[in-house]
């Protein structure tokens, strides 16, 4: 497992639970000595005792080592540089699985095709992806998710592995648009929460998180994905779980947003990252290539980069040019 932030480290108690002896890749010292020493992963899961067969380690190299499963569960931007670590380690034949959310910042693609770059040819990679706080897994509620690789013997290999009596996994062969799903999805999340935190309603939330899917599987249809795909858990699902929950990073960010203060002021302090800032540039990035319109990818753009406040930029989204809602 490389990462371990809450997600990470709720799935490498998951599978260490199904009988897995289980590597976990940190960042942080303390995050190490914590979990080796106390089974508890004090900076990111606090409170959660962690299966016995869960080992913390410094080094990527030795995460990775013999595995025949590894899990990158890291940032979206560091994800290529540790993997690219790790691959004098990594065992011949073994399946790697991306749980991240977000794009890659320099590529611009989605993480399963910058692994792809740096991993040996032939090396079977899969996403898994869908509506889940680390939290609510970790403490057994039922949650559903999506296991997707191009090859469906790589995607049901992933929904073995992590499938559990409370998690239930769905395969997919649509594997760039359930990626784009869970990337794009915090744009939308970040807007909600400014709404939020405007103190706006639930006339403009239902509006914002419709067209905002909509705006998703437009800029996913347009890069090759299956528009279906954003209709089941990796879109919809997730969408309606980050935009709408207090527990969601992105939504919660969002909200300080909504309130006034500037993102160098919201971001102090936090030690999770909110993968909507860096998702938001590249969506825009992306459409702008693709001559795909994003309004509200814009808007939150120039909120969070341009200083526009928020309550300007729900006014240029109500004022734009009246339009059919569906382009046939």
């Amino acid at each position: 497992m490389v990462g371990a932030g809450a997600w990470g480290t709720v799935l490498a108690d998951l599978l260490a639970r199904k009988g897995a002896a289980v590597s976990l890749w940190a960042y942080e010292p303390d995050v190490v000595e914590s979990i080796n020493r106390a089974h508890e992963n004090s900076r990111y899961l606090p409170g959660a005792s962690l299966a016995p067969n869960v080992r913390a380690v410094a080094d990527v190299a030795e995460a990775v080592r013999d595995a025949e499963i590894v899990v990158s569960a890291a940032p979206s931007h560091v994800v290529t540089q540790l993997l690219a670590r790790a691959v004098p380690a990594l065992e011949r034949g073994a399946l790697v699985v991306s749980a991240s959310k977000g794009l890659e910042p320099e590529r611009l693609t989605t993480l399963t095709c910058a692994l792809r770059d740096v991993l040996p040819t032939g090396t079977p990679v899969a996403a898994l992806s869908g509506p889940s706080f680390a939290r609510e897994v970790y403490e057994r509620a039922p949650t559903a998710l999506v296991a997707a690789a191009r090859e469906p013997g790589v995607a049901e290999r992933v929904q073995q592995a992590f499938a559990t009596k409370h998690l239930r996994v769905y395969t997919e062969t649509d594997v760039l648009g359930v990626e784009l799903g869970g990337a794009l999805k915090n744009v939308i999340a970040l807007a909600a929460g400014m709404l939020e935190g405007l103190g706006l309603g639930y006339n403009t939330r239902a509006a914002l998180l419709t067209r905002g899917l909509a705006e998703i599987t437009r800029l996913g249809v347009a890069l090759g994905a299956e528009a279906e795909t954003f209709a089941g858990l990796t879109g919809m699902g997730d969408l309606l779980l980050t935009a709408t929950a207090p527990l969601s990073r992105n939504h919660t960010l969002g909200i300080e947003l909504g309130h006034g203060i500037s993102l160098e002021g919201a971001l102090g302090g936090r030690q999770t990252v909110a993968e909507g800032v860096t998702t938001a540039r590249a969506a825009v990035t992306l459409g702008a290539r693709h001559g795909v319109e994003l309004p509200i990818a814009e808007q939150v753009c120039a909120v969070l980069f341009q200083g526009k406040h928020p309550r300007d930029a729900v006014a240029a989204l109500m004022e734009r040019t009246p339009k059919a809602e569906r382009v046939r």
